[in-house]
C-alpha cells in the first residue's frame, strides 16, 4: 500500500499488526550459505526449523547471503521451504553472496518474491539494488515503529578501487523521503525506525576504535573486525539526522553477534545461521529476536542458539546510557 502526506507517498510492503496481546516478535535469519544438494547445508536448515519451532515469530527478515552457490534458485527454494510450511510472512534484504552465482540479483530476488509468504515488493523503485523495502507495525494508535530492509549490494569499485558493496545516494535519498512522509503522518514526529540490512556501515568499525579505544561498549561476540566499505556514503549519517532509527542489524561478518551502543544508537549483528559451506567460528549457528509491545519505545532482543540456549537477552530503549546489567 501507499500512505500519503503532503503530495507525496510511501510504498509500504506489508503492513504489520501486533498481536492481541500487544507482542510482535520479528526473527532475524542471516548467512545461511546454503547449496541444494550439498550435505555440508544440512545444519543450515536443521537450524532454520529449529528456531521457528522454539520461537514462533510473528515475521522473518532473512538479512541476505541466503545461498552460496549454484543453482541458486533452488537452494533459496530448499532454505525459505520451512517458513512457507510454517505459514509465517517473511522479507528478505539480499546479500553480497546472493548474486554470484547462477542468477542475477535481479533474477534471484523475483524468484525469492514468488515463493508464497514472501511479501518483498516488485524492483521498480528505480534505485540501486533490489531489496529495497519498507515494512510497519502498528498498533491502536497507528504506526509504531517502521523497518527499513536495505540492499547494500555485493560489491562496488569507485575509481577502481575495490570495495564491499554499501547503500547509495539515490537508495539513501528513498529513505530521507520515506522517513519525512511517515513523520509528517506521525504528527511530525519521527516514527521510530530500525534498518536491517547485509552490509554494516563503516561507523561499526569506527565505533569500536572511537576516542583513543575506549571501553567498547558491547555484549556479545567480536570475532574478527567488520568488512565494511571502504567508501562512506553516509547512511548513518543520514538516520541520525532523520532523527528516526534507533539501531542498525546487519549479517556478514560471521563471528561477530554484538549488540553495541555508540553515540546513542545501536549497531546490531545477528547469528550466523549457516554451515561449512563457509567459514564459522561461532558455533552453534542460531539467530537473532526481536520482540516489540505495544506502546514502548523500547524492545527486546536476544539469540536463540540451535542448541537451544539463549545468550543476550537485553532490553534496549532510546536514552540508554550503557550496555551493563541494569
Amino acid at each position: 500500500m501507499s500512505i500519503p502526506a503532503s503530495g507525496q507517498q510511501v510504498r509500504v510492503a506489508c503492513e504489520l499488526q501486533y498481536r492481541p496481546d500487544g507482542k510482535f516478535k520479528i526473527l532475524q535469519l542471516t548467512d545461511t550459505h546454503y547449496v541444494s544438494g550439498d550435505s555440508r547445508s544440512e545444519r543450515a536448515l536443521a537450524n532454520v526449523i529449529r528456531m521457528l519451532d522454539e520461537e514462533k515469530p510473528d515475521f522473518v527478515i532473512h538479512t541476505g547471503d541466503i545461498v552460496f552457490g549454484a543453482p541458486a534458485g533452488q537452494s533459496a527454494k530448499e532454505l525459505l521451504q520451512p517458513l512457507v510450511d510454517s505459514k509465517i510472512p517473511f522479507a528478505v534484504a539480499l546479500g553480497n553472496h546472493d548474486s554470484d552465482f547462477d542468477l542475477s540479483r535481479t533474477e534471484i530476488f523475483s524468484l525469492i518474491r514468488s515463493i508464497p509468504g514472501n511479501v518483498n515488493t516488485p524492483d521498480d523503485l528505480g534505485i540501486s539494488g533490489c531489496s529495497n523495502d519498507i515494512l510497519t507495525l502498528s498498533g491502536p494508535a497507528g504506526v509504531e515503529r517502521v523497518f527499513y530492509l536495505i540492499d547494500s549490494g555485493n560489491r562496488d569499485y569507485p575509481a577502481g578501487i575495490k570495495s564491499w558493496g554499501y547503500v547509495h545516494s539515490d537508495q539513501i535519498d528513498w529513505y530521507r523521503k520515506a522517513s519525512r512522509t511517515l513523520a509528517e503522518q506521525n504528527g511530525g514526529k519521527p516514527v521510530p525506525a530500525i534498518v536491517f540490512q547485509h552490509i554494516p556501515v563503516p561507523e561499526y568499525s569506527q565505533a569500536l576504535y572511537d576516542s583513543g579505544k575506549k571501553a567498547r561498549f558491547m555484549v556479545g561476540n567480536l570475532g574478527e573486525e567488520p568488512a565494511v566499505p571502504n567508501f562512506n556514503s553516509g547512511e548513518y549519517t543520514a538516520m541520525r539526522e532523520m532523527g528516526d532509527v534507533q539501531a542498525m542489524v546487519t549479517g556478514h561478518d560471521h563471528n561477530n553477534d554484538f549488540v553495541m551502543l555508540w553515540q546513542g544508537f545501536y549497531f546490531i549483528y545477528g547469528r550466523f545461521g549457516g554451515c561449512s559451506t563457509v567459514y564459522n567460528d561461532l558455533k552453534p549457528n542460531g539467530a537473532r529476536v526481536f520482540e516489540f509491545t505495544a506502546g514502548d519505545p523500547g524492545f527486546r532482543t536476544w539469540v536463540r542458539l540451535s542448541d537451544g540456549k539463549v545468550e543476550q537477552d537485553m532490553y534496549l530503549y532510546p536514552g540508554r546510557k550503557n550496555l551493563s546489567a541494569e
